[in-house]
């Protein structure tokens, strides 16, 4: 496999197109690799990611589409994955809290860029039940769950200095050790997938793209082109 190779073209008007390259390998992902369902799949390359020592290898970029029709992404952490689908948390009051609101469904790519290989899925999204949410947040580490008390995520704030106060206010009410409430509004979401996408980086860029996609008669698999 050969080297990254940067190269900078100028566009004009003060704007420069930048170019990385990384020829890939040829393992690749063929059709008798994938697995019969997306979950298995999913969680093969989610093993991969772990035992490679990728950072945080449930890191997933979650896109959104609000009522204003603009879409927005952000970087979240997947916090458990079955067949039901892929759970995050977050505050429903939020940019992507209030986008989930309007508009109930989402995208989410996991970017292992370090195997060459990411997973896309996308779909409608439901809140997790209430014991789900209260279970996981009390499991969050106590800076945690006060943070998610303080902020008003998404929200314009005068500084630093107000964020800090406000945390050493409810560091007070709430000492640690005892009982931090979980904050109305702070959920977890769950995105059922209806589409699955597995892709692995190829020679000359013939990349393999295999997607589950669910029918009214179940899951089908497809290749894509690269």
């Amino acid at each position: 496999m050969r080297e990254c190779e940067h190269a900078g073209v100028s566009e004009g008007s003060g704007s420069r197109m930048v170019a990385g390259r990384i020829e890939y390998g040829d393992t690749g992902l063929t059709e008798d690799q994938l697995a019969t369902t997306w979950l298995e799949q999913f969680r093969r390359w989610f093993d991969d990611a772990v035992q490679a020592g990728i950072p945080e290898p449930n890191a997933v970029v979650l896109a959104t589409v609000g009522a204003d029709s603009m879409p927005a992404a952000r970087l979240v952490l997947m916090k458990s994955y079955g067949e039901a689908g892929i759970v995050v948390f977050t505050n429903g009051d939020s940019a992507k809290g209030r986008e989930l609101a309007a508009n109930p469904y989402a995208a989410l790519v996991f970017p292992w860029h370090s195997l060459h290989r990411q997973v896309r899925l996308s779909g409608p999204v439901e809140g997790v039940d209430e014991a789900v949410s209260d279970a996981y947040f009390a499991s969050r580490p106590y800076g945690a769950r006060i943070a998610a008390r303080v902020s008003r995520q998404s929200e314009v704030i005068s500084g630093r200095t107000e964020l800090e106060a406000d945390w050493a206010a409810q560091a007070r009410a709430y000492p640690e050790g005892g009982e931090v409430p979980r904050p109305a509004g702070w959920q977890g979401y769950r995105v059922r997938p209806e589409s699955v996408e597995f892709w692995a980086g190829r020679q000359n860029r013939l990349h393999d793209r295999l997607r589950f996609r669910r029918t009214e008669d179940g899951w089908v698999t497809e290749r894509l082109a690269p």
